[in-house]
């Protein structure tokens, strides 16, 4: 399936408002959808089949498969929790409750995921051993702002969050959980937009979605910027995703409705 060829290669079709979050299981068999129609569903990425369709009658902002369970997974709500879900029964194992607001993003850390980082629009960062349902760490200051997407580095050392105050903020992706001060990338707006950002494959590089439509990229180690585009119209980039394989290759989508592919 040769991205340049453009061509549509499968529709799934089983929601009935937007869609706000997508994510694979670990070998891309099957895929977590989430949507303002308060409804979880569970994919088989090859045939398109709905395996499994999950609610709480809240808003799924974000979903994540456990990294150590392929029939378990975490959504962040708009009810301000975090809920596990066993994917077979379609009961909910675990409810993470200490937010004050929804829930925005959910990043698994340390030993390949055995703890999780949220972050919601309370402007906290709360860090959960997996399965207690009391945060192990607030990370809060009167300084910090909502930062509505997340991302680890390839090596797991660094986690990268997008700050509303149009910065992306670092933390160690482990142990204390320590905002790393010297490590800031500046330069985009992302004015109250959800800007994904994302790092290259070999870790070397970052790159963030802008709310003017243009896209970022950083240096990692020495933090300058080395290159904006003008990638989307009428509205933010608000996606961005590297290639997994081919380092050279980003993909990026905004409100104009449009998939782009960079190289």
């Amino acid at each position: 399936s040769d991205p340049t060829q453009r061509r549509v290669m499968r529709t799934y079709v089983g929601h009935s408002a937007a869609v706000r979050d997508v994510q694979f299981n670990h070998n891309g068999t099957k895929f977590l959808s989430c949507s303002f129609d308060r409804f979880v569903r569970l994919w088989n990425t090859e045939t398109g089949e709905v395996l499994g369709t999950y609610t709480n009658r809240r808003v799924p902002y974000v979903v994540q498969f456990y990294p150590h369970d392929n029939n378990t997974f975490v959504v962040g709500c708009s009810d301000n929790k975090v809920v596990a879900y066993d994917a077979t029964t379609g009961e909910i194992t675990q409810e993470y409750n200490h937010h004050l607001a929804p829930v925005n993003t959910i990043t698994f850390v340390e030993d390949n995921g055995t703890k999780m980082v949220t972050s919601s629009d309370d402007k906290k960062v709360l860090v959960w051993e997996w399965d207690i349902g009391v945060p192990i760490k607030y990370i809060s200051d009167p300084s910090m702002h909502s930062m509505p997407a997340m991302t680890l580095h390839p090596t797991g050392q660094y986690m990268a969050g997008q700050s509303l105050d149009n910065q992306i903020c670092v933390y160690q992706g482990r142990d204390k959980f320590a905002l790393q001060r010297k490590k800031k990338y500046l330069g985009h707006q992302v004015a109250g937009y959800a800007c994904d950002l994302c790092f290259s494959p070999d870790g070397q590089f970052l790159v963030s979605g802008d709310s003017n439509g243009k896209l970022y990229f950083w240096n990692w180690r020495n933090h300058r910027l080395l290159q904006t585009y003008r990638a989307h119209d009428d509205g933010p980039s608000i996606g961005c995703v590297w290639h997994p394989v081919d380092a050279s290759i980003v993909f990026s989508c905004g409100w104009d409705g449009v998939i782009k592919m960079w190289q």
